[in-house]
């Protein structure tokens, strides 16, 4: 490397060396406090995250909305299941996937459709011609508007990924600041049971990599849906 170039990433170094860089949001003497605090100096580096509940809460909503997942904020079960019951209806679907979980069984009782258990074993041409995937998750993360889910909190690998439609239902009590928090609730959820799989939803599938025209769908859910229980 000769010329300009190197002069220029020569002169960078040497005022590194003297004078380092603080991290974002933060002034020199705050950085270097912060830098081995509990081990989390990444977050000095990611985007601030409000420091209440509501929040967060407002956050992710807003990052949801630029992501395309469709965000609903619900007061109650019955509540959750009038949308569900909506959904399907406007959507027409014949058919839903779904696997054993304590508020994806609320959430889909009553529901007079044909449904595909994961838990139960199932034929991949069975959960992939179903209209709408239902799973749970294991916190949503306000900071990137992404949802966390496991082989365990989503019924599996394939549930959130072959319907077109995949809905989540989730709490507040799991909506958790950042990406640092995020992983801090699966190491003291699993501990050393850690699961196989583990993945961070954020919006619909889309790739742009065709004469860069946007495409939904094209690796998974055309469609994301989060309806938020108050609780």
């Amino acid at each position: 490397m000769t010329g300009g170039r190197a002069i220029i990433l020569g002169r960078i170094r040497e005022a590194l060396r003297n004078n380092p860089a603080p991290r974002p949001h933060t002034s020199h003497s705050q950085s270097e406090a912060a830098a081995d605090h509990n081990g989390h100096a990444q977050r000095e580096w990611l985007p601030k995250v409000g420091e209440t509940l509501p929040e967060r809460i407002d956050l992710f909503a807003k990052i949801s909305e630029g992501l395309t997942t469709e965000f609903h904020r619900v007061p109650t079960m019955s509540a959750a299941r009038d949308l569900l019951t909506k959904l399907a209806a406007e959507s027409g679907w014949k058919k839903i996937g779904s696997h054993s979980h304590h508020d994806v069984d609320a959430l889909l009782e009553g529901v007079e459709l044909p449904i595909v258990r994961t838990e139960k074993g199932y034929a991949i041409d069975n959960l992939e011609s179903c209209d709408a995937g239902i799973t749970g998750c294991d916190v949503l993360v306000a900071q990137t508007g992404g949802i966390m889910v496991s082989v365990e909190s989503a019924g599996g690998r394939a549930l959130s990924v072959l319907p077109p439609h995949h809905v989540v239902i989730a709490r507040t009590s799991q909506m958790v600041p950042d990406l640092t928090a995020a992983f801090e609730h699966v190491k003291q959820k699993y501990g050393k049971q850690f699961p196989s799989f583990l993945s961070f939803i954020t919006g619909p599938s889309r790739t742009g990599d065709i004469e860069r025209i946007l495409v939904l769908g094209a690796h998974g859910p055309k469609r994301l849906t989060v309806i938020l229980l108050d609780s």
